[in-house]
């Protein structure tokens, strides 16, 4: 077994990280649960909850041993058990304890090292001292907001902003298109920017009334980039075929002078591998697929940069 890189799929979606893996020329070594194994350079997955870089098979005389050679090529482990898990527990429980306190929005991410690390067999460890996400496996946990946002749809942009470390500044002009019941809205917001907020349906009457939000009732394809002014941030998660969210996405980078743009690619039925290539092709955009989504990935493009997050 020899894996250049090991990836993390979410939760129901080992199979989607798995085409993806093989659509770019990777082969599949290994598959534990929903840790798969490939060789080849490291691809920066968009259905990688996580990213081993170099995973190592370690062989261990006992727990005391496999947690003294984890301690040696540093700190901060996180175990992902897949066998013998009684042994790894004990084994993760000698490292040194990493915080899994969920995260108040604003606070920074995460920023010390943490490798991710599973017992291969009861003699061998296999272990990555680097990996994609300083979270462990990926997931980022937040305490949530019981009152204020209307559906848990607010998650997502939480965690986007938390992943980029780049928010909406106050004053800015927020497109918030497909928009109702108004989480994002409420959101953007709260960070004190200005809400023009699209949507057929609408608001929850709290967020319709909140003196930053301007709320406008209709498609959020019908909205004219040219007629809008200069907004600093669009943002959509509306549901639609990910094939019209794309024109749309061009129509504005054609039009406006907006760069900051995130968006929810939303899937009906199988993953359309083939429109998620076109949004990653167009210039300093990523795409993920955070903790929070189900059968979708967030789209992001900043100004300037290629997020990597």
């Amino acid at each position: 077994m020899h894996a250049d890189a090991a990836y993390l799929a979410p939760q129901g979606f080992a199979a989607e990280l798995e085409e993806e893996l093989l659509r770019s020329g990777r082969d599949i070594v290994f598959r534990r649960g929903r840790l798969l194994g490939a060789s080849g350079p490291a691809l920066e997955a968009v259905w990688a909850e996580n990213i081993w870089y170099e995973p190592a098979l370690l062989p261990i005389r006992s727990i005391a041993d496999g947690a003294s050679i984890l301690k040696s090529l540093q700190r901060n482990w996180a175990l992902f058990s897949t066998v013998e898990h009684r042994r790894a527990a004990l084994i993760q429980a000698a490292l040194p304890k990493v915080s899994a306190r969920p995260l108040r929005f604003g606070d920074p991410a995460p920023a010390a090292p943490l490798g991710s690390w599973t017992l291969w067999d009861r003699d061998r460890i296999l272990a990555s001292a680097r990996c994609r996400s300083l979270f462990p496996h990926g997931a980022v946990h937040f305490e949530e907001d019981k009152d204020g946002p209307p559906n848990r749809a607010y998650l997502k942009l939480w965690e986007a902003f938390t992943r980029l470390g780049a928010f909406p500044r106050p004053g800015e002009l927020c497109l918030d298109l497909g928009s109702s019941p108004g989480g994002w809205s409420w959101v953007l917001a709260h960070l004190g920017a200005r809400v023009f907020s699209v949507d057929k349906a609408p608001l929850a009457p709290h967020i319709a009334g909140h003196p930053l939000v301007e709320y406008c009732r209709g498609s959020a394809f019908a909205v004219e980039p040219q007629l809008v002014g200069n907004a600093d941030w669009l943002l959509c998660d509306v549901a639609c075929y990910p094939e019209r969210l794309l024109g749309m996405v061009r129509t504005w980078i054609q039009q406006s002078g907006c760069v900051n743009m995130i968006c929810t690619i939303k899937f009906a039925g199988k993953t359309d591998f083939a429109v998620l290539e076109d949004f990653l092709r167009i210039p300093d955009s990523s795409a993920r697929h955070l903790f929070v989504n189900k059968h979708e990935v967030t789209w992001v493009r900043l100004a300037g940069k290629t997020p990597f997050w």
